[in-house]
C-alpha cells in the first residue's frame, strides 16, 4: 500500500510538533523516519495509526483519505519500543490476540499464528510465556503479533532500542528479511543513523518537525542537500572546516581561504567566489582524505579501526578526523602530507547551512 501525507501539521497548544510535512511512502518499501529526539518522528507515526489527530493536512492510504479514521479501521500493525506483550498469556495467545479481537474463528487463528511464527522464527516458543523469553525473542513475538492480522501498513517505533548491541545487529537483519518476505509497507522510526542506513530502502530525515531530505540512503550520504544532513549521517562524523575570506593565494597563517577551496571545486562548479560575502564551511568526510598531497598536517593521535587507521590531524589550524589506509608507521607529532578527494567534499553557507557545491 502506498501512503501519502499532504502538508501535515500537528500542534500541541502553541507548540508545533510537525510543520507542513509532505511525503509519499512507496508501496512495499521500508522507510525510516530518522532524526534527533524531539524532531517529530513518533508524532508522524502516531498520526499514521490514528492515535494522534491531525491539526491540518491529509493522510491517504492509496487513494483513500484516512485522516479522520479511527485506528481500528486503518488495518495497521504496530511494534513498540517496549514490546507490550501480555505476561499472563503464552506466545501463541499473544500473537493470536488481535485475531481474537477481530472474532476470527479459533481454527483460523491457530493456522495463521503457526504460519507467522515460522516466518519470524518463534514457532518453537509458542507454549512459553514472555518472561521466559530473551529480548530478541520478545521482539520477534511482537512483530508476529503485528503481522498476524495481515496489515497493509506496519509501523515500528524504535523497536530495537532495548536490545544490546549484538542483538540489535541480528534483529536489523531479521526485520529486513521479514519485511521483504511479507512485502508490507513499513515505517521504521529511529534516531540511529547506522540503523537507518542498514535497514531501509529510503530515509526521511527530520529536524524541528520539518522534513529536511527524503531520499535513498546512499543519496543522503553522498549528496546531502544541507549542512545538517551531512552532519547527521556518517560515522565518524563529517569534518567541518571554517573558511576565512582571504585574498592571498595559498595557505597563509595556517588558514583555509577562498582560493584554496576554489581549487578543490574547480572541475565541478561554476561558483564565483568573488560574489560570496557569507562565511563558509568546507565539509570533508573522513574517508575523503588521502596520504600524499599538497597540504601539510600534524598527527595528533592515531587509533586502529580494524584494517584502517583513524587519524586525528591538525590541518589549516583546525582539527580533523581522517581514515587513512597505510602500512607506514606514524606517531604523534609527525608532519605528513595529505590530499582531499573530489568525492565526499561539500561546501555550505555557515549561517543558513545551504549547500553551494
Amino acid at each position: 500500500m502506498k501512503v501519502r501525507l499532504e502538508n501535515i501539521v500537528k500542534k500541541y497548544g502553541h507548540t508545533i510538533a510537525v510543520d507542513d510535512f509532505s511525503a509519499e511512502l512507496k508501496d512495499g518499501h521500508l522507510i525510516c523516519l530518522l532524526g534527533p529526539s524531539g524532531c517529530g518522528k513518533s508524532t508522524i507515526l502516531n498520526m499514521l495509526c490514528g492515535i494522534a489527530d491531525v491539526t491540518a493536512g491529509k493522510i491517504f492510504f492509496d487513494d483513500k483519505d484516512v485522516t479522520k479514521l479511527p485506528p481500528d479501521q486503518r488495518n495497521i500493525g504496530m511494534v513498540f519500543q517496549n514490546y507490550a506483550l501480555y505476561p499472563h498469556m503464552t506466545v501463541l495467545e499473544n500473537i493470536a490476540f488481535p485475531l481474537e479481537v477481530q472474532k476470527v474463528k479459533k481454527e483460523e487463528r491457530i493456522k495463521r499464528v503457526e504460519e507467522i511464527s515460522k516466518l519470524v522464527h518463534v514457532d518453537n516458543l509458542l507454549k512459553r510465556f514472555p518472561g521466559e523469553l530473551s529480548g530478541g525473542q520478545q521482539q520477534r513475538v511482537a512483530i508476529a503479533r503485528a503481522l498476524v492480522k495481515k496489515p497493509q501498513l506496519l509501523l515500528m517505533d524504535e523497536p530495537l532500542s532495548n536490545l544490546d548491541a549484538r542483538l540489535r545487529l541480528e534483529m536489523r537483519e531479521e526485520i529486513r528479511r521479514i519485511q521483504q518476505e511479507t512485502g508490507v509497507t513499513t515505517v521504521f522510526v529511529t534516531h540511529d543513523q547506522e540503523e537507518a542506513m542498514s535497514i531501509s530502502d529510503s530515509i526521511i530525515l527530520m529536524k524541528d518537525g520539518k522534513l529536511i531530505q527524503n531520499d535513498l540512503c546512499q543519496t543522503l550520504y553522498k549528496e546531502p542537500n544541507c549542512l545538517f544532513v551531512s552532519e547527521f549521517l556518517g560515522n565518524p562524523p563529517i569534518n567541518k572546516l571554517k573558511i576565512t575570506e582571504n585574498e592571498e593565494v595559498g595557505i597563509r597563517n595556517e588558514e583555509l581561504n577562498f582560493k584554496n577551496v576554489e581549487k578543490l571545486f574547480s572541475d565541478k562548479s561554476n561558483l564565483n567566489f568573488d560574489n560570496i560575502k557569507s562565511d563558509l564551511i568546507l565539509a570533508v568526510r573522513p574517508e575523503s582524505f588521502v596520504l600524499g598531497g599538497e597540504y601539510s598536517a600534524e598527527v595528533v593521535s592515531i587509533s586502529e579501526m580494524g584494517k584502517e587507521q583513524f587519524f586525528t590531524l591538525k590541518i589549516f589550524g583546525q582539527t580533523v578526523h581522517a581514515i587513512l589506509n597505510t602500512d607506514d608507521e606514524y606517531k604523534k607529532g609527525d608532519c605528513i602530507k595529505v590530499g582531499i578527494k573530489n568525492k565526499g567534499v561539500f561546501l555550505f553557507e555557515a549561517e543558513s547551512g545551504k549547500r553551494l557545491v
